[in-house]
C-alpha cells in the first residue's frame, strides 16, 4: 500500500468509498454523495490523500476542510478519514491520517479536528492512537434518518506547530 496525494483520476473510487461510509449510518450525517466537483470543491488541495493497493485500487482517503474563512483560524481544520469496509483493520486510517497531520504541520496548521459518532468506535480508537482527545460530546447535536445523535469532538494540537 501506498499513500499518495489525491488526484482527480481516484474520484470515482473515493466517491464510492464515501457513499459506503454514508449507507454504513456511523460515518456521517450526510445522507448523498456530492459529486467530485462539490467533492474537490469543499476540500483544501494539499492535504487530500489516498492509500492505493498494489493493484492500484483505492482502499481509503483523508482530507481536510476549512472550519472557518475568518483569518484567526487559518491553522484550524477539520478532517474526514474513510476506509473501504472491505480493507477495514489493516492499518490504512491511520496511515491516511498520519499523512494529513504530517501535511498539515507542515504547512503551518496548528489544530486538526473532527466530529465522530460515538457508536464508531473504530474512528474513536483510530484517533486516540493518532494523538486526538476528546474535547467533549456535542448531545443530540442534530437528527441523522430521524433520530437525534450524539458528537464526539476530537482534536490534535500540533506540539510542534506554534
Amino acid at each position: 500500500m501506498m499513500i499518495v496525494p489525491m488526484a482527480d483520476a481516484h474520484a470515482e473510487q473515493v466517491l464510492e468509498i464515501y457513499r459506503l461510509g454514508i449507507e454504513g449510518g456511523d460515518a456521517t450525517f450526510e445522507t448523498a454523495v456530492p459529486d467530485w466537483a462539490a467533492f474537490s470543491a469543499s476540500r483544501l488541495p494539499g492535504h487530500r490523500f489516498v492509500a492505493v493497493g498494489a493493484d492500484g485500487e483505492v482502499l481509503g482517503w483523508a482530507a481536510v476542510s476549512r472550519v472557518s474563512e475568518r483569518r484567526v483560524y487559518e491553522g484550524v481544520v477539520e478532517h474526514s478519514v474513510y476506509v473501504h469496509p472491505s480493507a477495514a483493520g489493516r492499518g490504512i486510517g491511520k496511515a491516511l491520517l498520519r499523512a494529513l497531520i504530517a501535511s498539515t504541520e507542515a504547512a503551518g496548521v496548528w489544530t486538526v479536528q473532527s466530529g465522530v459518532f460515538p457508536e464508531n468506535a473504530a474512528s474513536l480508537a483510530l484517533h486516540a492512537a493518532c494523538g486526538f482527545r476528546v474535547v467533549g460530546t456535542r448531545s443530540r447535536v442534530a437528527r441523522h434518518h430521524g433520530l437525534w445523535r450524539d458528537v464526539v469532538l476530537l482534536e490534535r494540537r500540533s506540539p510542534i506547530v506554534d
